[in-house]
């Protein structure tokens, strides 16, 4: 049987769409190739980091000891606008086109078959219409200024510590222009394209959830535990950039708190791990929404399974220990201790089978992700002599 085509699964597209997308169109900005793209990351770079250097060498607030926490030792807003915001840009293209494969293993599978081809296109045209309306980055784009206008003007953890983002003592101080560049431009458009991740993490939930209530061809002994489904753990595996990328803002503020407020490490294991969770959790909610119809393929499975292994047993019984050969054809054959082998490992599949298309790989992956970032904090925080014996144990 030849494979299902469908040109709206051929350009499926979470990232490509917007009305944030289309303005990259209009000044050039969109295209997919690896130049265009490095060269979107780095103007990002210069649009929020740069401005912010210029503004704290004018104001004396780049460097020296006149502050604790001058701009070039502000750890957090170097790591978010050097690290963290160009991830956020470049991992675009990589996670969206696995996403696109994606949604063609459906087809390629043959979970979807061609009666429920019109149903999976309908569901694919509802998201990417979604993806397009002006509300949903209007939302976003509000969310992200709201903090200017109600929230502190600083890092988080930052404390009391003298710092760039003001000028002043006591009545006499407020923002100084590298702290309202901040606080109007570099963090908010952070926080917008850090939101616009999880509108697109939605939709993909959204996405699994209406395909997950077609009348696909699951199959309760595949040996992914998943019924077939178990490809859609590489998806979320994919997006250990995002992961990483915000635990990287986690250790820049932690970072700080640790350098210029006296924190510890220990003092802040609480914030570190509660990320962790966190993030591993954000990530495999999206599977989340497979969970009714794995439990119902599982549930059917084993009642159609346990007939059909109590049927066949008792024919090997009735063949093997009672003497009696079977009359007509079985299902499976002669009932000899092969099949009766082959049987039994099918039902224990079905018995094994997850309620989630999460695989440990796709855990680990995560979590290294998320940890990754605070290996500097470790290093930071831990006397040299100790840290090498440390070494040298797990070594030998």
């Amino acid at each position: 049987m030849s494979e299902l085509r469908s040109s709206a699964a051929e350009s499926f597209s979470l990232t490509q769409g917007g009305p944030f997308y289309r303005l990259q169109i209009l000044f050039g900005h969109a295209q997919e190739e690896r130049a265009r793209i490095l060269r979107r990351a780095l103007l990002a770079m210069i649009v929020a980091w740069l401005p912010l250097l210029v503004l704290s060498i004018i104001q004396g607030s780049a460097y020296g000891k006149q502050l604790q926490i001058p701009f070039l030792r502000d750890f957090a807003v170097n790591v978010r606008f050097l690290i963290a915001l160009p991830i956020l840009i470049l991992a675009e293209s990589s996670i969206d086109g696995h996403w696109r494969l994606l949604v063609l293993h459906f087809l390629k599978s043959g979970l979807v078959k061609e009666p429920e081809l019109p149903a999976f296109e309908a569901t694919i045209r509802r998201v990417t219409r979604l993806r397009d309306r002006m509300l949903p980055e209007a939302i976003m784009a509000a969310v992200a200024y709201s903090s200017f206008l109600f929230g502190p003007h600083t890092e988080a953890l930052m404390g009391s510590a003298s710092n760039w983002h003001t000028q002043g003592t006591g009545l006499n101080s407020g923002l100084s222009l590298a702290g309202w560049w901040f606080n109007f431009i570099s963090a908010p458009f952070f926080r917008f394209l850090l939101l616009r991740w999880i509108w697109r993490m939605f939709l993909w939930s959204l996405f699994l959830w209406q395909v997950s209530r077609i009348n696909l061809r699951l199959v309760a002994t595949h040996s992914d535990l998943a019924a077939g489904l178990g490809f859609l753990s590489l998806g979320q595996k994919r997006f250990s950039p995002i992961i990483f990328a915000g635990g990287a803002v986690v250790a820049g503020q932690v970072g700080n708190a640790i350098a210029y407020n006296g924190a510890t490490l220990d003092g802040m294991k609480f914030v570190v791990v509660g990320y962790g969770i966190f993030a591993i959790f954000l990530l495999v909610l999206p599977l989340l929404v497979t969970t009714p119809v794995l439990i119902k393929t599982k549930s059917e499975a084993i009642l159609s399974y346990g007939a059909l292994v109590t049927s066949h047993n008792q024919s090997f019984a009735t063949k093997w220990i009672d003497g009696h050969p079977p009359q007509g054809d079985e299902i499976l054959g002669n009932p000899d201790p092969s099949s009766l082998i082959d049987l039994g490992s099918s039902f224990q599949i079905v018995q094994q089978m997850k309620r989630v298309p999460v695989n440990k790989s796709t855990l680990i992956t995560l979590a290294v992700s998320a940890a990754l970032p605070m290996v500097p904090l470790v290093v930071l925080v831990t006397p040299a002599d100790k840290l090498m014996r440390a070494v040298l144990k797990m070594l030998l």
